[in-house]
């Protein structure tokens, strides 16, 4: 059987999964965010980077052109420099904190938000020689170099396809302005980026999906981890047992001295049972002095039969008193009326006066 070989069947608990979590055991795919971050930059590029051209165009042209330097020292390189940066600066900042933003999605997105500081401290453990090549010929390394391999396919085989298509264009290179030139190479070689980072988007959903379910078949559970997951959290089995029979026994020898001191029981009729006691003398309203569901209302069934008390069937007061009455507290206010109904009929019965 499975339970006997130790074989991992179980889903993980709740407890194991947020151990795995905090130890940093959790299911993503890098691929996922290196494709989600191509596409988002090639994105922006194409909404907006002419700007970006049109400054290198501007930039290129005032530097090569224009009059000769007569001086290049060190503060006339400083002010040239600081001024080149700034500009730039309003081109590039902007479309790197898109790129962020979106980098910072991704990665919530597959594992959510994850702070592990231990993860920084030095792993000696790492620089076993035995180990390293364990994992150099592991299964798992061959996965990786196979979809590595076939990454590189893909990139290669959708890049001739979409320069393929623009050969005819490619050659007509030579006769068109530098201008018209360079802004087909820049658009033509966006769109060919943009066609490669779908491919691996698709590539890397694969590797997502692959990578959680091999996370939950490494977080599977044997039947003996689970029982001492189990043994850990709530303690052992048969101690566990042991105390909620002595608390039972508790409450029944409870319910044994308080019933019998009732005056009437009020029922629901089988799944609640209050018992209700008042002495005209000493007590200022009804009392309730024990209640139960389900078993416990059997038992105070029975030791109301057994001492000769009234057992009377009022469905919504009984779920009222056991819902809103703690035992050894009086009737609340709302509840005279009816309390005192019943009351009345019990007296009537024993031949006794409410008041």
């Amino acid at each position: 059987m499975a339970e006997d070989n130790g074989e991992r069947s179980h889903d993980a608990t709740a407890h194991r999964r947020q151990k795995a979590r905090e130890e940093g055991q959790v299911a993503k795919s890098q691929d996922l965010a290196s494709a989600a971050l191509l596409l988002v930059g090639m994105a922006v590029l194409l909404m907006s980077g002419q700007a970006l051209i049109d400054f290198i165009g501007r930039y290129t042209k005032r530097q090569l052109g224009g009059e000769a330097w007569l001086t290049a020292d060190l503060d006339f390189t400083m002010v040239a420099w600081n001024d080149a940066f700034v500009e730039l600066a309003r081109y590039l900042l902007p479309f790197l904190a898109v790129v962020l933003i979106a980098a910072i999605a991704v990665n919530l997105s597959q594992v959510g938000f994850l702070f592990l500081p231990q993860k920084l401290a030095a792993d000696w453990s790492r620089l076993d020689p035995i180990k390293g090549l364990g994992r150099i010929f592991s299964i798992s390394s061959v996965m990786r170099l196979a979809f590595g391999m076939l990454k590189v396919l893909i990139i290669a085989a959708v890049a001739f396809v979409a320069l393929y298509r623009e050969y005819d264009t490619i050659l007509e290179l030579t006769g068109m302005a530098l201008p018209e030139s360079s802004r087909y190479l820049a658009e033509i070689l966006i769109w060919t980026t943009i066609k490669i980072g779908a491919a691996l988007l698709i590539l890397a959903i694969l590797d997502y999906a692959f990578q959680r379910w091999k996370n939950e078949q490494d977080m599977k559970m044997t039947s003996q981890e689970v029982r001492e997951e189990m043994k850990n959290l709530e303690g052992d089995p048969q101690i566990a047992a042991r105390r909620r029979f002595v608390q039972r026994q508790l409450v029944l020898n409870r319910l044994s001295g308080a019933v019998p001191k009732a005056d009437v029981v009020v029922t629901n009729p089988t799944e609640l049972a209050v018992a209700i006691q008042f002495d005209v003398q000493t007590m200022a309203a009804p009392i309730v002095v024990a209640k139960g569901a389900g078993i416990l209302a059997q038992r105070i069934r029975k030791l109301a039969l057994e001492h000769g008390i009234p057992i009377v069937e009022k469905k919504p007061l009984a779920q009222a008193l056991y819902r809103d009455v703690n035992v050894n507290r009086p009737i609340p206010q709302d509840k005279y009326a009816a309390v005192a109904e019943i009351l009345a009929y019990v007296y009537q019965l024993k031949g006794k006066k409410i008041a």
